[in-house]
């Protein structure tokens, strides 16, 4: 009986975590149209008031985690989480410098094959295994993210491609550092984050910040309701689901992303972009399913009887 609750405990647990994880890739998938929403406000003037918001939430969130420890616990991600604000930062200002330059749909499609690039990484600096059936989806990523690519150099939107694949690679650096620090409370590398994205925001638009109320509101609501209140239903549940659930789940963001934009002002991608994104897509989808498959047979085979 007592193995049979823990089991059922573990099961609700699975379960809060993957309806998190729905609502919180659903609500960050919107980060695109919040964009082309936007009144006139530049790249910079976003990221400015989207990292206060950011940084706003995130202070809130580890003040009611942590209350008294909150500055123990931002200390304690010591150089591992420096470098990995870093890398988000990087992430950031790239993200948005895509999405000046190119579609939506160009964008996310590229950070669909994050994963895999998380995966390589992760082979060279971490000694990680690559498995045979990783390697041969992460060619297929690589086919659809060249097609993208490709379309960019001659619709004049290289430079864009180029920052969606830099936002891909700052995203699976990050991810690298958590995975190798597991024991750290990497949150507060969002506090890092926020604070060199502010910093590089106001050097690069000194003077020239002032944005129309709704664009603000909109930074508002980007920066600290879906990516701040996001990014902690994502930790809770990272806890709780093994990388390839945690996996199909994102491909919601960049899956619905683009038909948000479609929707809702008419950005339509062309015919490549989606040929390309299916691919890679798809290649995310096929090789996590596969894992999911393997770990179920696993738990199936050490599952205890009662």
């Amino acid at each position: 009986m007592a193995a049979t609750a823990d089991f059922s405990g573990v099961q609700v647990r699975r379960g809060l975590a993957m309806l998190l994880m729905v609502i919180s890739s659903v609500g960050i998938s919107f980060g695109g149209l919040i964009v082309r929403s936007m009144d006139g406000a530049d790249p910079w003037q976003i990221n400015f008031y989207r990292a206060i918001s950011l940084g706003v939430v995130v202070t809130i969130i580890l003040f009611y985690r942590y209350r008294a420890q909150t500055v123990r616990c931002v200390l304690d991600i010591g150089k591992p989480g420096l470098v990995g604000g870093a890398f988000l930062s990087v992430a950031g200002i790239s993200f948005l410098q895509a999405l000046e330059h190119t579609t939506v749909a160009n964008t996310l499609f590229v950070l669909s094959a994050i994963p895999f690039f998380t995966a390589a990484l992760a082979w060279v600096f971490l000694r990680e295994t690559l498995r045979r059936a990783t390697l041969v989806t992460m060619i297929f990523a690589a086919i659809g993210i060249g097609v993208m690519v490709a379309e960019g150099v001659s619709a004049g939107s290289a430079y864009g491609n180029v920052m969606a694949l830099i936002t891909a690679l700052g995203f699976s650096a990050f991810a690298v550092i958590v995975r190798a620090n597991r024991q750290i409370d990497m949150l507060p590398s969002l506090l890092v984050s926020s604070v060199l994205i502010l910093a590089m925001a106001t050097v690069m638009r000194w003077g020239d910040l002032g944005i129309t109320l709704k664009d603000v509101l909109l930074c508002i609501l980007w920066g600290g309701v879906l990516s701040g209140i996001g990014n902690a239903m994502f930790i809770f549940a990272s806890r709780h689901l093994v990388a390839a659930e945690l996996t199909l789940f994102m491909l919601l963001e960049f899956a619905l992303g683009p038909i948000w934009v479609w929707m809702g002002v008419g950005e339509v991608p062309t015919r490549l972009t989606i040929l390309g994104g299916c691919i890679v897509i798809l290649a995310v989808a096929v090789r996590s399913s596969m894992e999911l498959r393997r770990g179920s047979d696993r738990m199936k085979r050490s599952r205890p009887n009662v």
